[in-house]
């Protein structure tokens, strides 16, 4: 019997939208897999973003368990302090270290955080949280100069935040190019049972371009110079992929999932100013526009609650006991808590119609919570709405977002496809979860499934 493998394709961001309905026929060899394999939308994890949603599809385990709320996270109930994900902050066993204890071994491409880099049973390369490519990024060390003889010189990220629309869009291709010349050099030249790699370039391209291609979206323009990009991108991104499926054998299950999707952002929130408005938050003097909330003058004896931006808020009590200058006692956090949930229930956008904000305490999202978690998560207007950090600003509301140029907000749903060369279905499946894609690889092995995982296994028989 041939050894049973399995490969993830990391497309960062895609959409059910872009994958199944526009780019489709677009894409005739992710076609095939639609058309063979089964499919359908996956719901990311609270919060949906890139951190922590790539390390719960990778461990099975919800973002409380692991104790990631984004990228960053409040140090130690700090007012300005805070502290970067990394490898280190996941504790609970990825896939990889799964399998490695079955004695299989694993390539792992760009999927975040895997830096600083950890030792595996396999090879590794981090992904864009790493510094640079002068830090040690592999696993093994050696294998940097591998690729550096034998593919060229890596590029870890693209700046997308940018105005230089014609230069980003042949940085993000180079590096997407680079990615899957990597992958290629990786599938044929090492000894492997897993591989999951990840595609951060697609995101770049969400986050940069959206706007010039969804003719929804409020900035939309017909006929302008980047309208085909999108299309062009992954067209790319197919072809990359079908060079891919001829080096695999018909013993490799293919599996396509995303962390999380994307829609058009429709405008973009001050949370600590929208805080202010509703006599939250107070000011000693008056910051200057776009202000870091950690450089403005804080009247902490007046401040009940200060917020985080991105693509959702995180809300913070000032709290007597825990806070430096808490003002809140301890016996009324859940009244506060309250109220200040629905008081940003509350905002309206600008034409006077009221959000569709949903606002959560952890407890609701998470049966364990661990780490430094916020008092609230807000999904301002169902995440139509981008959250805004910073302060200074005549009005709550941006018709840009405050740390660059940004076309597209996250949306709940990702995409998953898996593709078994042996089958012919063509199936598409009821929305499944982030969590499930962990157990259904194990499944995929004939793996039994820690108990403690949080998903459930997609399988073939499935209606």
């Amino acid at each position: 019997m041939k050894k049973k493998k399995v490969i993830v394709i990391g497309l960062d961001c895609a959409t059910p939208k872009t994958l199944f309905e526009d780019f489709k026929d677009t894409c005739p060899n992710i076609k095939k897999m639609l058309d063979n394999g089964i499919y359908g939308a996956l719901k990311s994890s609270d919060p949906p973003i890139t951190i922590p949603a790539w390390m719960v599809m990778s461990t099975g385990k919800k973002a409380g368990t692991l104790g990631l709320y984004g990228f960053r996270h409040r140090k130690q109930n700090s007012y300005n302090e805070y502290w970067i994900a990394n490898s280190y902050n996941i504790r609970e066993p990825k896939i990889w270290d799964i399998l490695s204890k079955k004695g299989l071994k694993s390539i792992i491409l760009g999927v975040p955080p895997t830096y600083p880099i950890q030792k595996i049973e396999g090879y590794l390369i981090s992904g864009f949280i790493t510094p640079d490519i002068n830090v040690e990024f592999t696993y093994p060390p050696e294998l940097k100069e591998e690729i550096k003889n034998n593919v060229g010189n890596y590029v870890l990220d693209a700046n997308f935040r940018t105005e230089n629309k014609a230069d980003l869009l042949v940085e993000i291709n180079q590096m997407t190019k680079i990615h899957f010349k990597t992958l290629k050099y990786l599938i044929k030249n090492k000894e492997w049972d897993y591989c999951q790699f990840v595609i951060i370039g697609l995101d770049r391209m969400h986050h940069a371009f959206w706007k010039y291609y969804d003719k929804s979206h409020q900035k939309y323009e017909p006929g302008n110079l980047f309208e085909s990009a999108m299309k062009n991108f992954y067209k790319m991104i197919d072809k990359e992929v079908g060079e891919i499926l001829e080096l695999l054998d018909e013993d490799t299950t293919v599996i396509i999932a995303s962390d999380h999707g994307a829609k058009a952002m429709e405008g973009c929130l001050c949370v600590n100013m929208a805080l202010e408005s509703l006599g939250l938050l107070s000011f000693k003097s008056t910051p200057a526009p776009k202000t870091k909330l950690q450089d403005a003058d804080i009247d902490w004896s007046k401040t009940y609650a200060w917020g985080w931006g991105g693509y959702y808020a995180r809300i913070f009590l000032n709290m007597i006991g825990r806070e430096k200058n808490g003002i809140i006692p301890p016996e009324d956090y859940d009244l506060w808590r309250e109220k200040i949930s629905e008081s940003l229930k509350s905002i309206k956008k600008p034409d006077g119609t009221v959000m569709k904000t949903i606002v959560y305490k952890p407890e609701e999202l998470y049966d364990s919570i661990k780490g430094d978690y916020p008092d609230l998560m807000v999904y301002f207007d169902d995440l139509n709405w981008r959250s805004a950090g910073t302060v200074g600003y005549d009005s709550m509301y941006l018709d840009e977002n405050d740390t660059g140029p940004d076309d597209a907000v996250h949306d709940y749903y990702g995409v998953f496809v898996i593709y078994d060369p042996k089958k012919s279905i063509g199936k598409r499946l009821k929305t499944r979860n982030i969590l499930d894609i962990a157990p259904t690889i194990l499944k995929i092995f004939g793996f039994d499934i820690p108990e403690d995982m949080e998903g459930k296994i997609i399988d073939f028989n499935q209606t």
